[in-house]
């Protein structure tokens, strides 16, 4: 029990699926594994302050958004033709107050409301069988490679009429390699994948609505971590990540092409056999276009590894 409170936390908030942040987020940890039937319930409060991406297929200029997200997720690890395997999904619940220039005016709305679910899996490749509790207390990490999927499904509330949706009205996908390596106290990760998008059939565009299309966008991502003692770690987290054109009614805007890098630091705690506490902060190093913001997360887990009942 004490295994999967040490790691389940990072796995869930890897799923998180706001939307100004898919590219953008910071996971340390997300490949290590857990014994087998590890169960975890997250609740993450994340507060978000800066820039806001609206994928420059509309003429809004100086976006910003004081914006907090809630996130309820479950976290499960199974045994996947003898690897070990985890899922997640997440249910997120946001409200915030946006501004920008539109016209040549500036104008400020507010939102709130579900935002697009999320659902995580994760498989091991290489040095992580699936494993009871019990044998993995004798087992020591060194290195893993591990291969994920993350779905964005358009559950997030969503209106054609409004500029501003919580929901993005599209499926989005990522795979993404991932390389765990132990030293001792020391955790070295390393991802590298991209998010896929499908279209938009319903974009605001001013008076009418248009179909809105995006280019992948590939990441890669980087975490230094040191155990201090056992369930007590702290993490160094950085990103980098490229592409993502957007198109209107298939016309691309070349300027919408990201290019930018992230930076940021967690902290993952217990407080009992059970539960652990998790607060990460992140702000942007380098950002070309859209989404330069600081982020704030806490989040509380309760974990424990046995079947349902």
């Amino acid at each position: 029990m004490q295994i999967v409170s040490k790691f389940a936390l990072a796995m869930v908030l890897a799923a998180c699926p706001l939307r100004p942040m898919r590219a953008q987020d910071l996971a340390p940890r997300a490949y290590v594994i857990t014994p087998v039937h590890s169960n975890a319930i997250l609740v993450t409060w994340s507060f978000f302050d800066g820039g806001v991406n609206f994928n420059g297929t509309i003429p809004v200029t100086n976006a910003t958004g004081t914006y907090y997200v809630s996130i309820l997720s479950y976290y499960h690890s199974l045994s996947f033709f003898g690897r070990s395997a985890n899922f997640t999904a997440a249910l997120p619940y946001a409200v915030g107050n946006f501004q920008g220039d539109l016209s040549g005016q500036t104008r400020s709305v507010y939102r709130s409301g579900l935002t697009d679910s999320g659902f995580r899996f994760s498989v091991n490749l290489m040095g992580g069988p699936a494993m009871q509790a019990k044998e993995m207390a004798k087992w020591t990490q060194k290195r893993l490679l591990g291969l994920s999927l993350r779905v964005v499904a358009p559950t997030g509330q969503y209106s054609s009429a409004k500029l501003i949706n919580w929901g993005s009205n599209r499926w989005s996908f990522k795979p993404e390699l991932g390389y765990s390596e132990r030293r001792g106290h020391w955790l070295l990760d390393g991802y590298a994948g991209g998010w896929f998008y499908t279209t938009n059939a319903a974009f605001f565009a001013g008076a009418v609505t248009k179909p809105q299309s995006q280019s992948p966008i590939f990441s890669l991502e980087g975490h230094l971590s040191y155990d201090v003692r056992p369930r007590l770690w702290l993490s160094l987290d950085g990103n980098f990540w490229w592409g993502g054109i957007t198109s209107l009614s298939g016309i691309q805007n070349l300027a919408t092409k990201q290019t930018g890098s992230r930076i940021g630091a967690t902290v993952s705690f217990p407080i009992s056999k059970h539960q652990a506490i998790k607060a990460s902060y992140s702000d942007g190093t380098y950002i070309s276009f859209g989404g330069n913001y600081q982020n704030v997360s806490v989040g509380w887990q309760y974990s424990w590894v046995g079947r349902p009942n």
